[in-house]
C-alpha cells in the first residue's frame, strides 16, 4: 500500500514532480558538501602544517576533529531531527555548516581551526543524516531507489572533486580557499532547502517524546572511544589504544542497558532485534571497512609498487570515485526494478570478485592490472550500498527516519575509520617493513594481494550474513525483503 505524507500532494509513482527534483538537488548539494568537507581538507594538511609550523600529529586533527563530530553525533541529530522537525534542523545545519567554513578559513591559530572543524562537522552530521531520511518522505516509494542512488552520486563526486579542487585552490588562492569555497555553495543549498523542503508537521507538545539526553551522552562518548582508538598512534595498537577500546566495549553494554529502561529511548532496543536491520548495518560496515582499503594501501602500491609520480597517482586514484559516481544513480534504478534482496547480493559477489582479483594479479600487468578490477570493485560498491541503503529506508516509519538514517551513515563512518586502521595495519605488516613509503616494490606488492585478499575474506564474510538474514526472515514466515 502506497501512502502519502502529509501536507504533500499525490505523485504519480512513474515520475517525480518538479518540486520533489528540487528538493532532491538541495538534498543532494548536503550530501556533496558533507563528502568534500572530508576529501578537501586532506590534500592541504602539508600546507597546514607549513602554514602553521605544526607537526604533522597535530595537523592531523583538522581531519580527525571534522570525522570525531561526524562520527559520534550523526545518530543523534538522526533523532533529534525526527522530534524537532527535519526541516528546520537540516536548514540549521547547513547554516552552521557554511558559518564554521568561514570561521576554518579566517582562523588565525591551529586550534581555532580545529574547534571550527569540529563544528563543521556537526553540520556535517545533520546534513548526511537528514537528507536521506527526507527521501522516505518526499519520493514516491517506487522511485526510492533512484533517488538513493542520486545521492550516492553526489557523495562519489565530493570524493573525488576534493583532491583535485583543492589542489587548484591551494595553487591559487591559498589554503584558505579551501574552506572558503563553501560559503557559496552552502548559500546555494539553504536557499534551495528553504524554498522547496517540505514542512514539518504539526506536532503537540504533550505528545512529543522527550530527547534521550542520557542515552546521546554515552553513544557519544562510545562512539569516540571506538573512533580514537582507531586513529590514534596510526596504525600501530598500544596500550591507549586497548584502552579506548575496552572503553567503547563497557560504554555499548551501559548504553543498551540505559536505553532498555528509557522512557523515550534514542535507539529502541528492538530495532537492534531486528536481524535484517542489523545484517545490513553489519555489511555496511564490513564493506565501508573494505573500501578504505583502496584509499589507505592503494597510494602506496601505486607509488612504490608500480613508480607513479604523484600527479599519476592522483589520476588513478581518482578512477574508483568517478565510477561510483556514474554507477550510483543507475543503481538505484536496477534496485527499484529487480528489487533491493538482488542487487546487494550481486553488489557483495561483485565486490569480492574485485578484491580477489586485486590480490591475484600480477605487477607486471601495471596500471590496467590495477584499474580494471578496481572498477568492478567500485561499480559493486554503489549497487550494494545503493540497494543496501533502500531496503533500509524505503519501509522504515515516519517516526524513526531520521535515527534509522543515522544509524546508516554511522555504519558506514565505523567502517572507514576501522579500515583505515585495520587494512593499513595490515597492509604494513604483509609489506614487512617498518616504513612502507620507503619499502621495497615486491614488498608493497605483496602487501597489496595480501590486503585485498583479506578484503575478499571479509566481504565473503559478509554475503553471508546478508544471505543468512534473508533466510532467516523467509524462515519466520515473514514477507520476503523486496
Amino acid at each position: 500500500m502506497k501512502t502519502i505524507a502529509p501536507q504533500q500532494t499525490p505523485r504519480p509513482p512513474d515520475d517525480m514532480a518538479p518540486a520533489v527534483r528540487w528538493t532532491l538537488a538541495g538534498l543532494s548539494l548536503s550530501i556533496l558538501l558533507s563528502t568534500l568537507g572530508i576529501s578537501i581538507a586532506n590534500v592541504a594538511l602539508p600546507n597546514l602544517a607549513q602554514a602553521f609550523g605544526a607537526p604533522f600529529q597535530a595537523v592531523q586533527w583538522i581531519v580527525l576533529a571534522y570525522l570525531l563530530a561526524i562520527s559520534t553525533l550523526i545518530v543523534s541529530v538522526g533523532r533529534l531531527g525526527d522530534l524537532v522537525g527535519r526541516r528546520r534542523l537540516l536548514l540549521a545545519g547547513i547554516v552552521l555548516f557554511t558559518t564554521a567554513s568561514v570561521l576554518c578559513g579566517m582562523a588565525p591559530r591551529l586550534w581555532l581551526l580545529i574547534v571550527a572543524r569540529a563544528l563543521q562537522g556537526l553540520g556535517a552530521a545533520i546534513m548526511m543524516s537528514l537528507a536521506m531520511a527526507f527521501v522516505g518522505a518526499t519520493v514516491p516509494k517506487a522511485r526510492t531507489g533512484s533517488a538513493i542512488g542520486m545521492l550516492g552520486t553526489m557523495s562519489a563526486i565530493g570524493t573525488a572533486l576534493g583532491p583535485s579542487l583543492g589542489g587548484l585552490l591551494i595553487a591559487g588562492p591559498g589554503w584558505r580557499a579551501v574552506f572558503l569555497i563553501n560559503l557559496p555553495l552552502g548559500l546555494l543549498t539553504l536557499v534551495l532547502a528553504y524554498r522547496h523542503l517540505p514542512p514539518d508537521p504539526a506536532r503537540s507538545e504533550s505528545g512529543r517524546p522527550g530527547f534521550d539526553h542520557l542515552g546521546t551522552l554515552l553513544l557519544s562518548l562510545t562512539l569516540a572511544a571506538y573512533a580514537l582508538a582507531m586513529t590514534l598512534g596510526r596504525g600501530s595498537f598500544g596500550a591507549l589504544n586497548i584502552a579506548l577500546l575496552l572503553l567503547a566495549a563497557g560504554g555499548v553494554g551501559l548504553f543498551m542497558r540505559v536505553e532498555s529502561r528509557a522512557t523515550a529511548p534514542l535507539i529502541h532496543p528492538t530495532m537492534l532485534r531486528d536481524p535484517l536491520l542489523v545484517a545490513r548495518l553489519a555489511t555496511g560496515m564490513l564493506v565501508s571497512t573494505v573500501m578504505m582499503a583502496t584509499l589507505v594501501v592503494g597510494p602506496f602500491y601505486l607509488a612504490r609498487g608500480l613508480g607513479l609520480d604523484t600527479a599519476l597517482v592522483g589520476l588513478v586514484m581518482s578512477a574508483g570515485p568517478f565510477v561510483s559516481a556514474l554507477t550510483a544513480t543507475p543503481a538505484g534504478r536496477i534496485a527499484d526494478r529487480f528489487g533491493t534482496q538482488r542487487v546487494s547480493h550481486l553488489g557483495l559477489i561483485g565486490m569480492a570478485t574485485g578484491a580477489l582479483a586485486l590480490s591475484l594479479l600480477p605487477t607486471t600487468l601495471g596500471i590496467p592490472g590495477y584499474v580494471a578490477p578496481l572498477v568492478v570493485l567500485t561499480t559493486s560498491y554503489a549497487l550494494f550500498q545503493t540497494a543496501n541503503n533502500t531496503a533500509v529506508m524505503k519501509d522504515v516509519g515516519a517516526e524513526q527516519r531520521g535515527v534509522v538514517s543515522g544509524m546508516l551513515n554511522l555504519s558506514r563512518n565505523l567502517g572507514l575509520v576501522t579500515g583505515a586502521a585495520v587494512m593499513g595495519a595490515v597492509f604494513a605488516f604483509a609489506s614487512a617493513s617498518t616504513d612502507v613509503a620507503t619499502a621495497p616494490p615486491a614488498a608493497v606488492a605483496t602487501g597489496m594481494h595480501i590486503s585485498f585478499g583479506v578484503a575478499a575474506a571479509l566481504l565473503a564474510i559478509a554475503l553471508a550474513i546478508a544471505v543468512g538474514a534473508d533466510r532467516l526472515i523467509l524462515r519466520s514466515g515473514a514477507p520476503a525483503p523486496l
